[in-house]
């Protein structure tokens, strides 16, 4: 974990390379309510606002700088803590009366505080893997309706890895309640795929739509308190997301939303794309394509027992079918398709054990 201290050392020397000249810390204190009635009415807050005065070319000057802390409500991670320090950063000024920020530091690694002022966007760099996207396989299987010897062994070391990754588990109540939160209200969750959903194309009622929301959150009440399912996930196990090289080395893709999640998550979206892939060639999971969604399930099960997985997917599976139904995403299937994965949808939620 990366340090979370203000040192009185690294602030000054931060001042200096903020001011372009000599500066000297003069005080140092935390700043909570003033008066005991304000202090009394509000006892939570986001930050840790420290206010430090210093002498910079023979004046003095004084700022705040607010350490976000981890809580329950939307900064459980730390990419939400970052993303309320840059969100602040970019509106506090834009507002008249408002109090003025100053800057956007880091602190890195060994203690020492950097600005990033002068940032716009974030671009992450990776390394480059060839290979070909296992989605390939299920096109060509979808294509000619049949499957080669090799692609029961690609279920097999998919599943065996996802069990291998899911057997460790963190402690962490807090993490599991937003996994489930972001499941149903991200953007990229259920509530957000919903949302994208056109009314006049006959893909899906409101009406429709609206049940499945409330069903996924009856599901989110239910998981709760299983807190002891926080898992090492993907997060986006997906065919789109896998790199095969010759035989059945594999890298992955595009890791989403965070370390922690529930194993349910990377099944589900790996196997309905077994489903949604036979929907397209023979309107029902049969053939090929069921053999592969079969066999990942008994790999999966085999190497990792989960007695507890057929009685929490169905949030999961719901997710992922409103996605590979979207017609953002998918814009080529055809409506029976996608009427099929969101009646899948419905009855999945209905349903108290996947079989």
């Amino acid at each position: 974990m990366y340090p979370i201290r203000l040192e009185r050392d690294e602030i000054e020397t931060y001042l200096k390379e903020l001011t372009h000249s000599d500066a000297h810390i003069l005080s140092m204190q935390e700043l909570r309510g003033e008066a005991a009635g304000s202090a009394a009415l509000k006892q939570f807050g986001y930050g840790r606002p420290l206010l430090v005065s210093f002498v910079s070319q023979n004046r003095e000057q004084k700022v705040v700088f607010h350490l976000i802390k981890r809580n329950a409500f939307g900064r459980e991670r730390e990419d939400d803590r970052v993303a309320a320090v840059w969100l602040d950063f970019n509106t506090f000024n834009r507002l008249p009366g408002h109090v003025r920020a100053v800057d956007k530091i880091v602190q890195t690694k060994d203690g020492a505080l950097r600005s990033i002022g002068s940032a716009g966007e974030v671009l992450l760099v990776t390394a480059y893997t060839p290979g070909q996207i296992y989605a390939d396989d299920l096109v060509r299987i979808r294509g000619e309706g049949k499957h080669q010897p090799q692609d029961i062994h690609r279920v097999e070391v998919l599943a065996a890895y996802l069990a291998e990754i899911h057997q460790v588990t963190h402690d962490d109540p807090l993490l599991w309640r937003r996994r489930l939160r972001d499941l149903i209200g991200h953007g990229e969750g259920i509530l957000g795929i919903t949302d994208s959903y056109p009314l006049d194309q006959g893909i899906a009622g409101e009406g429709e739509l609206v049940e499945i929301e409330e069903l996924a959150n009856h599901w989110r009440w239910r998981l709760k308190p299983l807190s002891h399912r926080l898992s090492q996930v993907h997060g986006d196990f997906h065919p789109f997301n896998i790199l095969f090289e010759e035989g059945l080395d594999f890298h992955l893709l595009d890791r989403s939303r965070g370390e922690w999640g529930d194993p349910a998550d990377d099944v589900s979206c790996m196997t309905i794309n077994y489903i949604f892939f036979s929907l397209q060639r023979n309107g029902r999971l049969e053939g090929s394509f069921r053999e592969l969604h079969d066999r990942f399930w008994e790999s999966y099960l085999s190497a990792l027992p989960d007695d507890e997985l057929p009685r929490v997917i169905q949030p999961w599976f719901a997710w992922r079918a409103l996605v590979v139904a979207s017609p953002v995403w998918y814009p080529t299937i055809s409506i029976d398709v996608r009427r099929k994965l969101l009646r899948f949808a419905r009855r999945v939620l209905l349903a108290e054990v996947y079989d």
